[in-house]
């Protein structure tokens, strides 16, 4: 027999229900008597009708249909008279919860007691009790209920108090309820049951009782489970400092525990330390999922000490290596500059490993590092060939040889490998837009515009696609050009959708100085500068504030944005455009 709270939905006929109704369709169905030894037929049995009001599998059907149509009132209703009716408990059972679902009362009041005269020993009756009391308001007769439940000690009867707790109508009330119930007696000497009631509290929203059950279960315990659990309560309420001392505690007493070294670790590098990040995870037992972890909060802490040693240990790893294994040493490799051996890891990745496309990838690009261009895009093409039916795959692979000729300054080539994908793969959106840039960079603005336009068209809800064709035109047409208006339309709609995007921010401040409003522009572009000080907003603002004649300041953000990449196109542009 079920023993949880209601569902929001119980659409379904539970156990007994259908027995009665198969029961009903089974004495409707019944054969018709044999003939008699004289070969007359007895007279058919008399057929009683049955009253609409007392057609148990009229109501039975009535209330599930009601049921998968999510009228959850006349289903309770349906249920209610049903039970009235049978004398099957699943029946009863049912029109209790769903009474109590919709938080009619008096209904739930009646359904129970049918459900208690047929099934006076469920467990469930005392649960749905105290959940009939705390809809009534009537906090002492749930207590009652509930410390009964309690009492019993199983984790199942916990359970039980947990839901109707969850379930009541005012929460407040509950967790009242829950710091009176929340005792040694009831609890026992449980770690388990401290920290649950704890959790509880928190969800009713009640914090004060969730750190008391807390601070208990610890002063108590000692035990990691309770320091962990403080330490997201002090997390929730903005103590990092205390959260981290909690987890130092917890690991003390599990330094084994995979979960909180990972918690401990996701603290330390949200706190900015990914360095600590990655030595908490050093200590313990290691698999893939600590390594990779650990190679990311080094990488993030461009720790090249902790790259190092976690490389070393994962080669000297015993057994047979995983593929996830080599394609992380190669990873690792790449990091360290040891491009060759990372060469060797990532070959080692199998055809049937989730990793594998990936790997491949990696190969091509170290091969072009290592100088073995010929090889890479050889190697790249077999990789197509091997792909073919795999459009994203392949995509993938036309996109990495084509930028291999970009960054070789042989954008000839990067179009010619565009234009063969495309051939292929005519309405992949990132062949369209890699296509676009590149055409932008060479000055080609109309192809720029007219693949930007198609991928819009592709992907109308597509945030940066959007960006990028505004900006393209607002970039590309001359002052009073009734293209701006749809260049403001275009950069409108994509701020809209992410309006915390420095790209976006930078387009319309470009926007508001090709329309010749300053202020706006320096407005928008001093924001996206704020959020992202990378060479091409630099070149935006310092025009804008050299055309307002703060030049000083003009050549200060060039200046930075030099520093960052002095072989930026853009910059170095505008810069000579403005100075010479």
């Amino acid at each position: 027999m079920h023993d949880g709270m209601p569902h929001r939905h119980p659409n379904r006929v539970r156990f007994g229900v259908v027995g009665v109704v198969l029961a009903i369709a089974t004495a409707a169905c019944a054969p018709l008597p044999r003939k008699t030894a004289a070969g007359d037929a007895p007279a058919p049995p008399a057929v009683t009708a049955v009253a609409p009001e007392n057609d148990l599998m009229l109501k039975l059907l009535a209330a599930q249909f009601a049921l998968q149509g999510d009228d959850l009132a006349a289903g309770a209703q349906g249920y209610a008279e049903a039970a009235d009716l049978s004398d099957d408990p699943a029946v009863a059972e049912e029109a209790t919860r769903l009474a109590l679902a919709v938080r009619q009362w008096p209904m739930a009041r009646r359904a129970l007691a049918r459900w208690q005269q047929l099934a006076p020993k469920e467990r469930g009756i005392v649960q749905s009790r105290a959940a009939l009391a705390l809809g009534e308001q009537r906090a002492d007769d749930a207590y009652v209920d509930l410390a009964a439940l309690a009492a019993r000690g199983d984790d199942q009867s916990w359970r039980l108090v947990a839901q109707a707790l969850l379930n009541a109508p005012d929460k407040a009330a509950a967790a009242k309820l829950l710091e009176r119930l929340a005792t040694p007696e009831h609890l026992a000497a449980k770690e388990t049951n401290w920290i649950a009631m704890s959790q509880l509290a928190f969800k009713l929203g009640d914090k004060g009782v969730a750190q008391r059950l807390a601070d208990r279960a610890v002063s108590t315990f000692h035990g990691s489970e309770s320091y962990a659990w403080s330490a997201r309560l002090a997390l929730d309420r903005g103590d990092k400092a205390a959260a981290r001392a909690q987890y130092a505690e917890a690991l003390k007493r599990d330094p084994d525990s995979l979960r909180l070294r990972g918690g401990y670790a996701a603290l330390l590098a949200d706190a900015g330390d990914n360095a600590a990040a990655a030595r908490a995870l050093e200590r313990g037992p290691q698999n893939d999922t600590t390594f990779a972890s650990r190679a990311a909060y080094a990488a993030r802490a461009e720790d090249k000490a902790a790259l190092t040693r976690l490389y070393r240990e994962m080669q000297a790893g015993k057994g047979e290596r995983s593929g996830e294994r080599s394609y992380l040493l190669g990873q690792v490799g790449e990091m360290l500059d040891k491009r060759a051996e990372a060469l060797e890891w990532y070959r080692e990745v199998g055809d049937d490993d989730e990793h594998w496309f990936d790997a491949r990838i990696r190969e091509a690009v170290l091969l072009d590092q290592l100088g073995r261009e010929a090889e890479a895009l050889d190697f790249l093409h077999q990789l197509q060939a091997q792909t073919g039916e795999d459009s994203e795959q392949l995509g993938s692979a036309y996109l990495l040889e084509a930028e291999l000729f970009v960054r070789r300054q042989r954008p000839r080539d990067a179009l010619a490998v565009y234009e063969r994908a495309l051939g292929v793969l005519s309405d992949d959106t990132r062949l369209l837009y890699a296509r676009a840039l590149l055409a932008v960079e060479q000055g080609d603005a109309d192809s720029a515009e007219r693949d930007l336009r198609r991928v819009v068209e592709l992907k109308p809800d597509d945030a940066e696609a959007m960006n990028a064709l505004g900006y393209t035109i607002a970039d590309g047409s001359p002052r009073g050009s009734p293209k701006l208006g749809e260049a403001r339309e275009l950069i409108r709609r994509a701020i809209e959708l992410k309006p915390n995007e420095p790209a976006i921010i930078d387009s319309l401040g470009w926007l508001h100085y090709r329309l010749g409003d300053l202020d706006a522009s320096l407005k928008q572009l001093r924001r996206a500068y704020e959020k992202q000080p990378e060479p091409d907003i630099a070149a935006h603002l310092g025009e804008v504030l050299w055309v307002k004649g703060e030049r000083d300041e003009a050549r200060r953000i060039w200046d930075e944005g030099r520093r960052k990449d002095p072989k930026n196109k853009v910059l170095l542009e505008t810069i000579k455009r403005l100075t010479s």
